[in-house]
């Protein structure tokens, strides 16, 4: 089937929502507007009642291919971006080994091709992560890469990351920090406060993130390159980030999911599945960045979606490897983030067209590779679409996850709003909830 009528759906555009229909024929949206007759061999999508607008775009996705297939592949984390409403995924690049080359980014760019979404990569900014030298940033913006992360740990050295930068710019890409001075976070697991203490856990403490994120908005000022900050998890560093833009800096921020919904107090069992990097915080700052996402002070909201073979994550607390599961509940939490009277603009600001917008991913010029993403849903834009569900009530279950690992902290959760349907590429990959 190539031919689509979401029928009596609310269109949410970028400042703006309307009841009306979506026609799709051969992957492309062909007439917006309040009825639509039904073409023949067309099929039917009833929408009333619910949100219709871009597919979501998942700027910080650990797909583990190549080097950690047990934990997921490419392929896996698809299907698990599909059911959360996912028309695009950006790859982080701490596989085994890094992306920090062309052959790499060519796999995962060819596999990703294979599967429903568009998946694109973010390639590394050093060679192997090791913050000791530059990667060929130039080689891999060639193959359309946009977005360069050491993700999983920040460069460390100023001077290399104000070397990165300025390498950065004339090549129209943006860089993506992971802020945590190593050398201030060394060896906690936790957030550093009274629970840390109290637990007898080596805290990383908030600091730790905060001179990361000032030391690189003055490398930014320096510089004038654009900056995108990673997960960030407190109060301090979103107050610094939105300083910045109104000094006129290109930064943007996302913040995770897990970070505007657990504590720290998460840990108290000593349960791994609550360890993360960023830690979790203190309610404080818990609420501050919910706060942040409901004013639209954060530019987008991004999975950190980090699945784990279920050996690693038995390991004792301080031991196992951080990360939890993000891409099928992402879009439910950040709904419920958004209070009582949600807004369905900021909605999917907030997951289609700021990460969409960061990640490079709607046209802007020739060099693009992926242009069909974040889209205004008017007539001319590739049909990459969700259909979203405010008046959903359902649980989460660990035991209906699509991806490969089930490291999710929400297992048993009672949640608000669900992806009833994602159409990508103009294809109908999952209606009523379910893949196709």
């Amino acid at each position: 089937m190539s031919a689509f009528l979401v029928r009596g759906g609310r269109i949410v555009g970028p400042t703006s929502s309307s009841i009306g229909d979506v026609l799709v024929h051969d992957g492309v949206i062909v007439e917006v507007s309040e009825s639509i007759s039904l073409p023949s061999g067309c099929m039917e999508i009833d929408a009333r009642g619910c949100w219709v607008g871009p597919g979501l775009v998942d700027l910080h996705a650990h797909l583990r291919e190549p080097g950690r297939e047990a934990a997921e592949t490419i392929e896996s984390g698809a299907r698990a971006g599909a059911i959360g409403g996912f028309t695009a995924l950006v790859a982080m690049p701490n596989t085994e080994p890094a992306l920090d080359n062309v052959a790499l980014v060519s796999y995962v760019l060819e596999r990703g091709a294979r599967t429903p979404l568009d998946v694109a990569v973010a390639g590394a900014i050093t060679v192997g992560r090791k913050g000791e030298s530059l990667a060929p940033m130039a080689e891999m913006a060639a193959l359309g890469v946009r977005l360069f992360t050491d993700d999983g740990i920040g460069v460390q050295d100023p001077s290399l990351m104000r070397r990165a930068l300025t390498y950065a710019r004339p090549l129209g890409v943006r860089l993506a920090q992971h802020c945590e001075d190593e050398l201030l976070a060394a060896g906690g697991s936790m957030n550093e406060g009274e629970v840390s203490g109290r637990l007898g856990l080596i805290g990383r403490p908030a600091l730790a993130e905060e001179l990361m994120v000032m030391r690189d908005i003055e490398l930014v000022r320096l510089t004038g390159a654009p900056l995108h900050f990673l997960h960030l998890s407190t109060l301090r560093s979103v107050q610094l980030v939105n300083s910045a833009r109104r000094d006129g800096l290109p930064v943007t921020c996302e913040v995770a999911p897990h970070h505007f919904t657990l504590d720290e107090t998460s840990c108290q069992g000593f349960d791994p599945l609550f360890k993360v990097h960023p830690p979790l915080r203190s309610a404080i700052d818990v609420d501050a960045i919910r706060e942040a996402v409901r004013r639209g002070l954060v530019d987008a909201v991004a999975t950190d979606h980090a699945p784990h073979a279920p050996e690693l994550k038995d390991l004792p607390f301080d031991e196992a490897p951080a990360g939890m599961l993000g891409l099928e509940y992402s879009a439910s939490l950040t709904f419920e983030a958004l209070g009582d009277d949600p807004d369905p603009v900021l909605f999917f600001s907030l997951l289609s067209r700021g990460p969409a917008r960061i990640a490079q991913l709607r046209r802007e010029d020739d060099r693009v590779r992926h242009d069909a993403h974040g889209g205004d849903i008017v007539a001319g834009d590739d049909a990459n679409l969700v259909i979203f569900d405010p008046g959903a009530r359902w649980t989460a279950s660990n035991a209906n996850l699509h991806s490969r690992a089930t490291n999710s902290p929400y297992d048993g959760r009672d949640l608000k709003g669900q992806v009833r349907t994602t159409i990508a590429k103009g294809k109908l990959v999952v209606n009523e909830a379910v893949l196709v």
